[in-house]
């Protein structure tokens, strides 16, 4: 059985070159294979292996304050789903190329996976207004599933989003927006810059679908969600469906 971990972590490094040489050797000892993705606001991290190796991995990132506070998803496959291991520097541990929207000081309100499970199964807030869980994934990922009634938006990518929610934006503003990605990332980005452009209604779910998944499985979500390897689609059970296929509409 291999050992699947996802992790990512806003925290300033002033050193970023240095710590790509480290993780590199690290990860490239204990044979495991993934893409781990550094920059000066943090890292992300998307790595399988052995168990016991995954474990020496991270135990320096626990030690170090730097992380302190680090979060790692786990989930389990029959095979190795990555081909090699990548790790890069970047300018951003997820692209958004908007000012003010790394949340090294702050971070936008975030709600866990069973208030919104709650939430969905009785239709309001706990202040009877509408949620609206709002997807910042693009076209591909929503294809293999999302939440029941989520509003979706045409995009390629994830720097599209800024336009591709104007629109919708006068129709929001009477409802609680939850905003949600595969690990909670994007939001980060997306629910701060939302909420600093004026929707001061929006939320994150706290962990994305794989932490929603992982705490109250898939009331209220349909289909499967997407991840980055060879595993294509996880259920709400993080389990890989091998021969996952988007259906036609």
């Amino acid at each position: 059985m291999v050992t699947n971990i996802a992790a990512y972590h806003f925290t300033p490094l002033d050193q970023p070159e240095a710590l790509v040489a480290d993780l590199r050797e690290r990860a490239g000892s204990l044979a495991l294979r993934g893409t781990v993705l550094v920059a000066p606001e943090g890292v992300n991290m998307f790595l399988a292996g052995d168990a016991d190796a995954i474990e020496a991995f991270l135990a320096p990132m626990r030690e170090d304050a730097r992380f302190e506070g680090l979060r790692v998803k786990y989930s389990e496959s029959l095979a190795q789903p990555f081909a090699r291991l990548k790790v890069k520097l970047k300018r951003e541990i997820i692209s958004f190329r908007r000012e003010g929207t790394t949340p090294l000081h702050a971070r936008a309100p975030d709600v866990k996976p069973a208030t919104v499970a709650r939430w969905l199964q009785q239709g309001h807030d706990d202040d009877g207004r509408r949620v609206v869980m709002l997807d910042t994934r693009n076209d591909q990922e929503v294809a293999y599933g999302t939440f029941a009634g989520a509003l979706t938006l045409p995009i390629a990518r994830f720097t599209d989003l800024p336009a591709a929610l104007e629109p919708h934006r006068e129709a929001l503003k009477d409802a609680t927006v939850v905003s949600f990605c595969t690990g909670g990332i994007r939001c980060e980005k997306a629910a701060l810059w939302m909420r600093d452009d004026g929707m001061d209604n929006v939320l994150q779910l706290d962990g994305g679908i794989l932490g929603y998944f992982e705490e109250v499985g898939g009331q209220g979500y349909e289909g499967r969600c997407f991840v980055f390897d060879e595993r294509v689609a996880l259920d709400p059970a993080l389990q890989p469906l091998v021969d996952a296929k988007v259906q036609a509409a």
